[in-house]
């Protein structure tokens, strides 16, 4: 079985591509290139896809910098110390990201005849993002039954998301069963000038958030 998984280069996507190997997928992993502020995700994601022994790895410039409308993909400034349990969403908010993310993904995998797709989104410890809810991915997997060639001839695309009802303590612990080593991603939003992360963003607040709750240590920040 052929699956593509969405490879951000960040601690969820790590898991939920982990847990599509262990579940005896063939993995295709996509990196979208979306004009992020820095590249240090994009060289996280290569070196997991090589960890992964992924059979292919697409990295795909889709630059969203044009459309704005996010701190991730301007010069606007990435929100610090912000209290992650509100239900205000952030400014990092990237407008139809996922949707964006999962078309090319559906796309790669009607050429691919994969009908399995992966993203690590997570609907307990995140920012927010409106499409991280389970409802948006039923109905992107309707949309894909609909607008697809695939779908119309009677195949069935499933987006798996692993990771949706984890804490991310639940994310971490379950990713150390599997061995991963999550000093390899990198979760910041906007990560200093030597590539070390800010420790204030949303992304880092739930990160160190997850591991003290996990009990571990991040191996990111030992050394």
């Amino acid at each position: 079985m052929r699956a593509i998984v969405l490879l951000s280069g960040g601690l969820d996507s790590y898991t939920a591509a982990a847990i599509a190997k262990v579940e005896g997928f063939t993995l295709c992993a996509l990196t979208v290139q979306y004009g992020q502020r820095h590249v240090r995700e994009v060289e996280a994601a290569r070196t997991i896809a090589r960890v992964l022994d992924v059979e292919r790895h697409l990295e795909l410039p889709v630059d969203l910098r044009a459309i704005g409308g996010s701190a991730l993909t301007s010069d606007t400034a990435v929100p610090r110390d912000r209290d992650v349990g509100s239900t205000e969403i952030p400014q990092t908010y990237v407008p139809a990201r996922n949707t964006i993310f999962l078309a090319l993904a559906l796309g790669w995998a009607e050429v691919l005849v994969a009908r399995d797709i992966f993203i690590g989104v997570n609907a307990l410890d995140y920012s927010g993002y409106p499409d991280c809810r389970p409802e948006f991915i039923r109905a992107f997997e309707s949309l894909a039954a609909l607008g697809t060639r695939a779908g119309v001839e009677g195949a069935r695309f499933r987006v798996h998301t692993p990771l949706i009802a984890l804490s991310k303590a639940g994310i971490i612990s379950r990713g150390l069963d599997l061995g991963l080593d999550y000093g390899l991603t990198l979760s910041c939003y906007d990560p200093r000038p030597n590539g070390r992360p800010c420790g204030r963003c949303d992304s880092c607040l739930l990160r160190a958030k997850g591991f003290r709750e996990a009990g571990v240590a991040d191996p990111l920040l030992l050394g």
